[in-house]
């Protein structure tokens, strides 16, 4: 559940972060009223089904309150606890390599918020050889704000739209139709390349759709051009030993495609629960899926939309029963999260928090675990869960 934190973690205070808390904000903003609104939702949180598997107690555990509307007690069968980044970036690939089982110990390079915020000689390098007429943006942003600003000029010059924000990421937003869809990715393929010596994490397409700053809108078609993991992840170490992965959502992008398997993909969260559902189906016994909910990241963390924001854990929290009927015997499901993104939060970037680790072995009891000391006890759980040898962070909870 990309951004869903529960609480801030022992060192955000060095990223700005001390007091940031995704679901507690979000629960007390639900719980006074303020994250209501007409024809989306109203009143307290309500997420019956992953407080059953521990959601509140995890929460509690983290940050020492319960966030309101989350009391009731875990099931008997829940696996609940949370996880504490080592990570030196709060991103999404750091979070999900750690996750994966490969903690992230170099620092990567940010884009400073200024205007410029590229290099004039990266600029100049990516409009001489992705032939462009130039850029337009070239600083810090939000994705949509950015596109509204830009977006006619862009239709009318061809420049397509280049910005950046507080993770380490070159972001290019073009349209569709009149920039191209294939036009866009080259651009972007010569950006990552050219990106490389200075240790970004990421190269993002942007594509976007409409004629007028009202019907603009980003697609599904989005691909992310990422650094592969430093080491081998949990998805490496399972192809070697002949499993199949299933990676739902941007996964593959996240691992540079490498050891993602089978990929899936769709326009939005509820689509991509639908697409999981698929992948549960096709996998056998000591196969692997892996899923990424992007929308609570993308169209409420970083717009800072309480309301949205909890409209979405609520429809996501309706479709967990499916998923829990879908396992079998002998499997082991787990809801995670990469990293926070607070929407009550100061800025627009991710927020430095503990995440939750909520589990279910259906047919087996299960237990508290925690505060676990690194993302990687995730990657070592489902190691051994699938009976592969161990890697050398984290270690399993089972």
């Amino acid at each position: 559940m990309d951004s869903f934190g529960i609480g801030g973690a022992e060192d955000a205070t060095g990223f700005g972060d001390a007091g940031a808390d995704t679901l507690g904000h979000i629960a007390a903003a639900c719980a006074s009223g303020k994250g209501d609104r007409t024809g989306l939702r109203q009143g307290r949180l309500t997420m019956p089904n992953l407080t059953r598997l521990g959601l509140g107690r995890a929460a509690e555990a983290s940050t020492g309150a319960l966030p309101p509307g989350l009391d009731a007690a875990p099931s008997d069968e829940a696996i609940w606890g949370y996880g504490t980044e080592t990570s030196t970036g709060k991103d999404t690939p750091s979070g999900h390599w750690e996750m994966a089982g490969v903690p992230v110990s170099f620092a990567w390079t940010y884009f400073p918020d200024t205007r410029p915020a590229f290099p004039p000689s990266l600029t100049e390098a990516l409009i001489r050889e992705a032939k462009l007429p130039g850029i337009l943006g070239d600083c810090h942003a939000s994705g949509m704000p950015i596109i509204h600003e830009f977006g006619l000029e862009h239709i009318r010059t061809g420049k397509p739209i280049c910005y950046t924000s507080a993770d380490s990421v070159f972001q290019i937003a073009a349209h569709e139709t009149h920039f191209g869809l294939e036009r866009l990715y080259d651009v972007c393929a010569v950006a990552r390349r050219l990106c490389d010596p200075l240790n970004i994490g990421r190269v993002i397409a942007r594509p976007f759709v409409g004629e007028t700053v009202e019907t603009f809108k980003r697609t599904a078609n989005r691909r992310d051009l990422a650094v592969p993991p430093p080491e081998p992840t949990i998805l490496d170490r399972l192809e070697a030993a002949g499993r199949r992965v299933f990676s739902v959502g941007k996964i593959g992008d996240i691992f540079a495609h490498r050891g993602t398997g089978t990929i899936l993909k769709a326009p939005n969260d509820m689509a991509l629960v639908d697409r999981t559902l698929e992948a549960m189906a096709m996998a056998g016994d000591g196969d692997f899926v892996f899923a990424n909910y992007v929308d609570f990241d993308t169209l409420y963390g970083h717009p800072r939309d309480v309301a949205g924001y909890a409209a979405a854990l609520e429809a996501f929290d309706r479709r967990v029963p499916e998923i829990l009927a879908q396992a079998r015997p002998g499997d082991l499901i787990i809801f995670t999260a990469d990293h926070g993104n607070d929407p009550t939060w100061r800025g627009t970037d991710h927020t430095r928090e503990h995440v939750p680790i909520m589990g279910v072995r259906p047919g087996m009891t299960g237990k508290a675990i925690g505060g676990r000391k690194t993302f990687a006890d995730i990657g070592e759980t489902i190691a051994a869960h699938l009976g592969i040898a161990p890697g050398p962070h984290g270690v399993s909870f089972l």
